[in-house]
């Protein structure tokens, strides 16, 4: 049977419209994405101090330089942990505890219980970073912090120096990035979990699953699409993260806290060496690019795994 031309026609020009609506998104992508990216990568190939300074050109001199730079590896290898601090911990201890507080603890204390729970996970979320900065230096100072404090009260009387220790500080700043992250896998986990129909938790039970059963039974697959968002956006962040080692450590001591983010601004800023920290950021924003579309490729491989 034919279409009719004019229904035809309607068609194509209503698809047309629908591009319009994309305009918007397009224009703010190249205002804030892809001209700045193309400006800094453009500032990466020559050696420039800022401001009126001369702009001399440098090709893949900087680039070069980058790849034998010890503290830029050093700095990269401490985002591997930054990862572990962000991502992976966080999403394990959300898994559980959104498991346990809906499948658990919901059914013996009830909503409003949870509700409080869930706001406590959370709140770390909500501090401006420069609050919880400052909460974490007093925790962790080696004279009267908390932490400092506590260990002497049960015989420890010489604590480590916890952000002055080159071999202890990395993981002081994890401690601190772990307890701010851990609220946000168990709103979101939390929330995939509303969507689970309680009858497949009741027949499980029923059938004598215990809770750790019906956790890798039910809540690993049922929230996997969720797992993925929340890994996805924290190893992101994972990799920009900046305001944390600004505000406890500098970098230091003897940059055993640097990331990549703090060591493009300390060039930017510190050093007036713009282009060497245009190649930082270039670098980095390539291995973020690269990161996620990878993780995205395998999420819609096994998406379409599942639909087959």
């Amino acid at each position: 049977m034919a279409i009719p031309l004019k229904t035809t026609r309607r068609t194509l020009e209503r698809r047309g419209t629908y591009w319009l609506y994309l305009l918007p998104l397009a224009a703010g992508f190249v205002a804030v994405v892809a001209v700045p990216f193309a400006m800094n990568v453009y500032t990466s190939l020559f050696h420039w101090k800022g401001g009126q300074a001369p702009m001399r050109w440098a090709g893949l001199e900087n680039y070069l330089t980058l790849f034998t730079d010890e503290t830029f590896w050093r700095s990269f290898q401490n985002s591997i942990a930054m990862i572990v601090a962000i991502t992976v911990i966080p999403t394990i201890i959300g898994i559980l505890l959104a498991a346990l507080l809906f499948d658990y603890l919901g059914r013996r204390y009830g909503d409003k219980a949870i509700a409080t729970l869930r706001a406590t996970y959370y709140l770390p979320q909500i501090l401006p970073i420069a609050v919880a900065g400052f909460i974490w230096s007093t925790i962790l100072n080696t004279q009267q912090g908390s932490l400092t404090l506590m260990l002497k009260s049960i015989g420890i009387q010489s604590p480590p120096d916890w952000l002055g220790d080159p071999n202890i500080a990395i993981y002081s700043v994890m401690l601190m990035l772990v307890w701010l992250q851990i609220g946000y896998p168990v709103v979101i986990f939390m929330s995939a979990l509303q969507r689970v129909d309680p009858e497949l938790y009741e027949a499980a039970e029923l059938d004598g699953a215990g809770w750790w059963r019906r956790f890798q039974a039910i809540t690993i697959p049922q929230i996997r699409p969720e797992i993925f968002v929340v890994v996805l956006t924290a190893t992101i962040a994972a990799l920009k993260v900046f305001a944390p080692i600004l505000i406890l450590t500098g970098g230091g001591p003897e940059n055993s806290t640097v990331v990549p983010s703090y060591y493009a601004y300390r060039n930017f800023f510190e050093l007036s060496r713009v282009g060497y920290g245009s190649t930082i950021a270039t670098v980095m924003s390539i291995v973020i690019f690269v990161v996620a579309a990878v993780m995205l490729a395998w999420q819609h491989r096994e998406t379409r795994k599942e639909h087959r």
